[in-house]
């Protein structure tokens, strides 16, 4: 199977699918590995992999905070894709990280080491419509999705031209501003969903702010094919000790089964 057909039999088993971000190499390199198989065992159907990035504009200060410590800690590219090779054999694994990662090596270059490690998309977040034609052809010729990103300000016509576009699934972002945690999740989450929905060919995934089993539920509620929790699970992976298996496993658990 390419990386876009992985994707799509994970969003394909008849409940909304469950995606756990982690970030390559925190709290450290080891440890990160004890986490991917948390995620495993703990019932993720993906998992979005963070490439440790300097400047990480849409992220909040717990998973820029993690990316500082795992880039002070040595870890490079080549440890999200050691990581990511691991994960792959379990689950569909879509890397994340900034343009500057990808353009740095060529697109082709680094869509065709994605593919050859085994993992199945990429989300570029920085990376905006009118500039990704290279990246996504590249991606396509690799059988790599190409995750695009909207948010609540995105109009409907652009909307419409981001769904022409638009493989594995759409990430959509619930709220504006950067990720982090949210003391829950607000009304106009249903709608936002119904508008993305109505000019997506693929699943619709909803991420930022989603932090509790109820946040998950509530979020598969309004409509969202999938559900992507970051901070709170690197936050737990953080806070855990030495050996984050078990506290971040009961967690995807936790979340996981508020799909089903």
């Amino acid at each position: 199977m390419t990386g876009t057909e992985r994707i799509a039999a994970a969003f394909a088993g008849g409940r909304p699918a469950f995606m756990p971000y982690l970030m390559a190499g925190f709290p450290d390199v080891a440890a990160s590995r004890r986490v991917a198989q948390a995620y495993v065992d703990g019932g993720a159907h993906l998992v979005e992999l963070g490439v440790p990035f300097s400047d990480p504009l849409a992220d909040g200060p717990v998973i820029h905070a993690a990316a500082t410590r795992a880039l002070a800690q040595g870890a490079t590219l080549a440890t999200a894709l050691d990581l990511g090779e691991r994960l792959a054999e379990h689950l569909p694994v879509v890397a994340m990280c900034y343009a500057n990662v990808v353009l740095a090596r060529g697109a082709e270059t680094f869509a065709r080491t994605l593919a050859e490690r085994g993992l199945a998309g990429l989300i570029v977040p920085d990376l905006p419509l009118e500039e990704a034609p290279t990246v996504l052809a590249a991606c396509d010729a690799a059988g790599l999705a190409l995750v695009p990103l909207v948010a609540p300000t995105t109009s409907d016509e652009r909307l419409a031209a981001i769904g022409e576009q638009a493989r594995g699934f759409v990430y959509t972002v619930s709220v504006r501003g950067t990720t982090g945690e949210r003391s829950g999740l607000d009304g106009g989450l249903q709608p936002l969903l119904a508008r993305v929905r109505a000019h997506s060919p693929v699943p619709v995934a909803v991420g930022f702010g989603i932090a509790t089993p109820d946040d998950a539920a509530r979020a598969a509620a309004a409509g969202a094919d999938g559900v992507i929790v970051g901070s709170r699970l690197v936050r737990a992976a953080g806070e855990a000790g030495a050996d984050p298996y078990e506290t971040v496993r009961a967690l995807v658990a936790g979340m996981a089964g508020a799909l089903r």
